[in-house]
């Protein structure tokens, strides 16, 4: 039974608080996945019982139906993390044929918890993962470290592979928690191999977009004022960028620690190296007791523990784990692969291994042996005591830069000769020999192999011959999966897609990298341009997609047969991206007409709708309404299925909107916005159509904008900030900027809120420049001018941009504006053009235009532009002493308005009403 929230439960080191889902470790939190905490959590309300393994996945999976090795890899995590075998002490043992027990003694305290950082910190703090084992021998380097923290604000871990720098860089980190303002992060550079990307990468950790041209300036500017540890690992092989980036770092952000690790020193200005050496061995001949006490020893014998059943050491068997440790130099991984070896060979029979082989013996080398070349023997030995077929899956799931799921690994791996019914066996077979490490998320297992036996593998794959064969098969896998993500683009709920799918980011990048540079199938890799476009899409990484996309465009161009149906997916990609990054230029413009062209050519009716709708967003950028509604007319006759589509119907309410047809609009908007929360996760994006926003954030967005021109002002901020918080809650870049630049900023400024003006607008500006939207942050600078706030310059406005300016400021309109206002092509602000002009000519045209922009106003449903037009309309009629006539215009207008309406302009329309 567990303990209420008033009582904790012990066993060792470790004080468990079940209620508030918190273990310590001697007072400091320790951070376990959520699947090893649920086991820990069941197994205290039995312990010295056996907890079947049936019960145990039917509490810690309750609606999950999971494999027995998913729990049995869940718990060696779970006995990794809490060190169960070191010093002898084990804590959870393995009944045979039966279950799992909790065997160490557990008291019951009487105290609450105390208030610290929860066990699973948000983003926000940090995002170390969870501990993957117990630190063994390294506590006298973390501490001296951390005093020199205070004092060095760059610090390297030095040391050859496999000497455990990763583990101590986290563990140090991990005490710092809490202790930096804005946070710790963590950046592993060992699936980069351009030293050109090593900045992009640390500015999408920090969620920043750098600058094409100096990738470093955004990056050090935002640092600048930041309370921030970096955690930079794996450096050795960009040392030279690695070392630029942190000076320019510690120069420009002066309250910024660095801590890095590298098999070599960065030679940059103000590091400190503190190097890493083999764990401390006892000498020959000690007490069994003493030799006990050597981090070598206890990390062996713990790693034998995890990997077999408990088993009773005597004197001898110390004896033999310490001469074990002395012959592999105190090096951790090569001491874990030693271990790994216990289960099958017993620990003579291992001892009597190394002892037969002369390349592990220092007394054969009087002169000594560097630490890397003891481990490479090591993993010569390891990898030589390996059956065939685990040899040969080794070597291939070295293509793996990064971690992968066991699916992805049968998919490279398996062939004819290494079939996937057995494989599965074999990857669980070199994860109990440590070739492999497993890394538990809560509802998966991750394989990873470290940095050296990677490069080891590797070696082996291409001195074979099987790279490319290998490689191939990898490609293949990613483009398998992205064609998956496409067909669950819309079947999945938007969490669970990106849990699936974001992963895989790094794999396709490798991927297009080596295929659209030459060296790989290029035909392939233009394929998965193409169909990993949702990935790009929600991740809002469209500028990156895009320089993939113009690589596709020429690899196809030059190749010898033309495909247009892929041809036709990267044009509207090339589209959607240019629109972004662009603007609504002629190269957008010609994207999508390109797109329609091949869409004909190749009848494909879902890349003419996609084409059709993407010219159609272009030309409501440009202000051309009337060719945007016109466009939105053709959607029945493209295809009838989709013009009953919830897509389809949303952009009809753009048509509707822009064109200056609000009644209509707002009708569809409601019935769009209904079954939109009808249809749940189904139509998120809109999946068949050119430029893609959520679907209920774009649907709000233009809700907010008809009510806003409607008048009912107090329902259109609150329809924006709905707009706005959904397209933040579920984290979508683009979608963010869409909703400020249409409706969230605009209607703030128009409310003359400057507070929240300002913030929306700073938002805009920061998701943009995060994004690479060059067209919203060109309207974020505009309107941060209208604010007064200190920006770079912008572009001149254009299109729509420019009429959203003139309704918010008004001030003289353009020959070219007021041309389009007469001819009826300014859609929804044509009345507002008219009046202004009217205004600033101020002749004896100026009342009949202001009487025609009150008309208009009138028929499109607008009642702001019909106010606005009023008021302009009663004070000239005031001027010219016609008072009952300027009465009757304002009566009928302010009687569409509520009596505690917020509309800024009604005070000055009542005060006109009594002749003030």
């Amino acid at each position: 039974m567990l303990p209420t929230c008033d009582q904790a439960l012990q066993f060792g080191p470790y004080r468990i608080y079940p209620q508030q889902r918190l273990v310590l470790d001697t007072d400091q939190p320790l951070r376990l996945s959520s699947r090893a905490l649920d086991i820990l959590l069941v197994l205290l309300e039995q312990p010295g019982e056996v907890v079947s393994r049936q019960h145990l996945m039917s509490r810690v999976w309750p609606t999950s139906v999971v494999e027995d090795s998913n729990l049995r890899v869940h718990m060696a995590a779970l006995r990794k993390a809490l060190g169960d075998g070191q010093n002898g002490q084990r804590y959870i043992v393995t009944v045979a044929q039966r279950g799992y027990s909790l065997v160490a003694p557990v008291v019951r305290l009487q105290h609450s918890a105390p208030r610290v950082e929860p066990t699973e910190p948000t983003m926000a703090s940090h995002n170390l993962p969870p501990r993957q084992a117990r630190l063994i021998g390294r506590q006298a380097v973390v501490e001296q470290v951390l005093q020199h923290m205070h004092e060095q604000r760059l610090i390297t871990l030095t040391g050859p592979g496999g000497i455990g720098k990763t583990c101590v860089a986290l563990s140090i980190a991990e005490q710092l928690i809490g202790h930096y303002r804005d946070g710790i992060r963590l950046l592993d550079l060992a699936t980069l191999s351009d030293p050109l990307r090593v900045a992009p990468q640390l500015a999408a950790l920090l969620e920043l977009a750098p600058d094409a041209g100096d990738p470093l300036g955004p990056l050090c500017h935002w640092l600048r004022d930041r309370h921030l540890l970096l955690v930079i690992d794996n450096c050795e092989h960009l040392i030279d960028a690695v070392a630029v980036l942190c000076e320019q770092i510690l120069r420009s952000a002066p309250q910024v620690h660095i801590l890095t690790t590298s098999r070599e020193r960065l030679r940059a200005e103000g590091e400190t190296v503190q190097r890493l050496d083999g764990l401390d061995c006892p000498p020959g001949e000690l007490p069994e007791a003493q030799a006990l006490g050597f981090a070598a020893v206890q990390l062996f014998l713990e790693r034998v523990a995890n990997g077999s059943e408990p088993v009773n050491l005597d004197a001898h068997d110390i004896a033999l784990a310490s001469d074990i440790c002395r012959h592999l130099e105190g090096i951790p991984l090569a001491i874990e692969l030693a271990a790994a070896q216990v289960a099958e060979l017993g620990l003579q029979g291992l001892h009597q291994q190394l002892q037969n082989d002369p390349g592990l013996s220092i007394a054969a080398r009087p002169d000594g042996t560097p630490r890397q070349q003891t481990l490479l023997t090591t993993l010569d030995w390891s990898f030589n005591l390996l059956a065939p077929g685990e040899q040969l899956c080794l070597n291939r799931l070295a293509v793996f830069k990064g971690r992968f799921a066991l699916d992805s690994a049968l998919a490279v791996a398996g062939d004819a000769r290494l079939p996937g019914s057995g494989l599965s066996h074999v990857i669980g077979q070199l994860a109990n020999k440590s070739m492999l490490n497993v890394e538990i998320d809560d509802d998966e297992v991750f394989y990873r192999l470290l940095g050296t036996t990677r490069l080891y593998a590797l070696d082996k794959l291409r001195r074979h011959g099987e790279l490319p064969a290998t490689l191939e098969r990898y490609a293949e896998h990613c483009l398998a999966l992205m064609q998956q993500a496409r067909d669950d683009w819309q079947r999945l709920p938007t969490r669970q897609w990106l849990a699936r799918y974001a992963r895989c980011l790094d794999d396709v990048r490798e991927v297009l990298d080596w295929g659209l540079n030459g060296e790989g199938p290029r035909a392939l890799a233009v394929s998965l341009v193409a169909h990993s476009a949702p990935l790009w899409q929600e991740l809002s990484r469209l500028k990156e997609h895009g320089s993939y996309v113009r690589k596709a465009l020429q690899a196809l161009h030059q190749g010898s047969s033309r495909c247009p149906r892929l041809e036709l997916q990267l044009r509207l990609a090339l589209g959607n991206d240019h629109y972004h990054s662009r603007g609504p230029d002629l190269e957008t413009v010609d994207a999508f007409v390109e797109a329609r062209r091949l869409a004909e050519q190749a009848g494909e009716a879902d890349g003419l709708m996609r084409a059709v709708s993407g010219h159609m967003a272009v030309n409501l950028c440009r202000g051309d309404y009337q060719a945007a509604w016109r466009q939105s007319q053709q959607f029945d006759q493209l295809n009838g299925a989709a013009a009953n589509d919830l897509s389809a119907r949303r952009l009809q309410v753009l048509a509707l909107h822009y064109s200056g047809r609000q009644g209509a609009a707002r009708q569809l908007a409601e019935e769009v916005i209904q079954s939109l929360a009808s249809s749940g996760h189904a139509n998120r994006f809109s999946y068949g159509f050119g430029i893609q926003y959520d679907q209920r954030v774009a649907a709000l967005t233009v809700l907010a904008r008809i009510l806003w021109l409607q008048g009912e002002l107090r329902q259109a901020q609150h329809i924006a900030h709905q707009a706005l918080e959904l397209a933040l809650q579920i984290d979508h870049g683009l979608s963010v900027c869409y909703t400020l630049a249409l409706a969230g900023c605009p209607i703030a400024l128009y409310s003359e809120q400057p507070q929240q003006a300002n913030e929306r607008v700073q938002l805009l500006l920061r998701h943009a420049h995060r994004h690479s939207v060059v067209l919203f942050y060109t309207w974020a600078q505009h309107y941060a001018r209208l604010l007064n706030l200190p920006v770079q310059p912008a572009s001149p406005a254009t299109g729509l941009l420019r009429d959203i300016l003139l309704t918010l400021r008004g001030g003289p309109v353009g020959s070219e504006q007021l041309q389009r206002a007469r001819q009826g092509e300014a859609g929804w602000c044509t009345a507002e053009l008219l009046r202004c002009h009217a205004e600033a000519q101020a002749d004896e045209r100026t009342e009949g235009q202001l009487r025609q922009a009150l008309e208009i106003a009138r028929q499109q449903g607008a009642k702001l532009w019909e106010l606005r037009s009023a008021i302009s309309l009663a004070r000239l009629c005031q001027a010219e002493g016609r008072n009952a006539e300027s009465q009757a215009l304002l009566v009928p207008v302010l009687a569409g308005f509520a009596s505690d309406s917020e509309v800024p302009e009604l005070p000055a329309a009542r005060a006109l009403l009594r002749g003030e």
